[in-house]
């Protein structure tokens, strides 16, 4: 059985808003864990859970930069889900252009 854990991980740090969140605000950088608490609004404890679990999908990293613990988006995000959805999109756009070629040929088919 094809195994697919990371898109556990994956889609389950996804689905909060908040972790939606961090990541579109790291989309514009690297940002400490007390700006991202400040910004959401939450205890730090709160916000390395978040992170926690972004990072544990791949979505994150943290590095230590003295007594700061900065947060920056991981360098393959997304490219293993992508390339998983976009085998679901094939099949999908070749279904379509069936149906597209069944309907051309019923057309010429009508009276």
């Amino acid at each position: 059985m094809v195994q697919y854990d990371f898109l556990d991980a994956s889609f389950g740090a996804l689905a909060d808003p908040t972790r939606r969140g961090i990541l579109e605000r790291l989309r514009a950088g690297p940002a400490t864990v007390t700006e991202l608490a400040e910004r959401f609004d939450m205890t730090l404890t709160g916000v390395q859970k978040h992170i926690r679990l972004l990072a544990e999908a791949g979505m994150v990293t943290t590095e230590k930069r003295g007594r700061v613990r900065w947060c920056l988006l991981g360098t393959a995000v997304f490219d293993r889900e992508v390339a998983w959805l976009q085998r679901y999109r094939e099949v999908v756009e070749e279904r379509m252009d069936r149906l597209d070629a069944f309907l051309e040929r019923t057309k010429e088919q009508e009276p």
